[in-house]
């Protein structure tokens, strides 16, 4: 039966430094690769090997995934990287610390853009230091100056449609590795979680989710694959 892997990448710079990433590109920290080095030691350990990956075009993510896929023998599997999996851009909060914004604006104010489903921060202007736009990564591409919960879930649900089902119901395991953001998008739409209840939804970083999925396609309940 198919099999599908999601995995948030590990520990980043700006996670440390918390502040507000997004689309900006950092590294992971040395305990986000080895928070990645434990995910695939538990894929090998477990025996839910990959056959085929996909992640962002994002540092940490590809980073994440390739420690994750040399721990478990993997490295050689064919990978997708597209920008449909990006962490959701946080438009003009890009960079900024989160504690300093909660001073600025309000927590009540930094909540809801942080939080809920449907309202974006305010957007990015265009030549901001932190504006990926002329990255050549994303050439063509019509990057986005802002994005809500909501925003990410439209661009993130028609790539798992169009490039990953088949892959799925070819019989490949696959792995995702990406965001917070992203992997929220596709965590609500197989769980079937409310507008409401995604927002509370925590994805902790470096820890394999799995979905099992049967013969119709139809996924089973997501559990961690620490606590199978």
């Amino acid at each position: 039966m198919p099999v599908l892997i999601l995995v948030r990448h590990g520990q980043s710079q700006w996670n440390l430094e918390n502040r507000f990433t997004g689309w900006w590109d950092v590294d992971v920290t040395e305990k986000g690769a080895e928070e990645a080095r434990a995910a695939g030691r538990l894929l090998l350990e477990k025996g839910v090997l990959p056959t085929m990956a996909f992640t962002s075009l994002q540092t940490r993510a590809i980073k994440t995934l390739h420690l994750a896929l040399e721990e478990c023998g993997r490295l050689w599997i064919p990978e997708v990287k597209d920008w449909h999996l990006n962490e959701r851009h946080y438009g003009g909060l890009t960079g900024l610390d989160k504690d300093e914004t909660r001073e600025k604006h309000g927590e009540e104010q930094v909540h809801i853009w942080r939080r809920s489903f449907d309202t974006p921060p305010p957007p990015m202007e265009r030549g901001d230091r932190y504006d990926p736009g002329a990255d050549p990564r994303y050439a063509g591409i019509d990057v986005p100056q802002t994005e809500s919960l909501k925003l990410t879930i439209e661009r993130v649900l028609p790539y798992w449609q169009s490039d990953i089902v088949p892959q799925l119901a070819g019989g490949e395991t696959v792995i995702i590795s990406a965001h917070g953001n992203s992997l929220r998008a596709l965590v609500k739409h197989l769980s079937n979680i409310s507008d409401e209840d995604i927002t509370g939804l925590e994805i902790p970083t470096g820890q394999p989710i799995v979905y099992e999925f049967d013969e119709a396609m139809q996924p089973g309940e997501r559990y961690y694959l620490k606590d199978s």
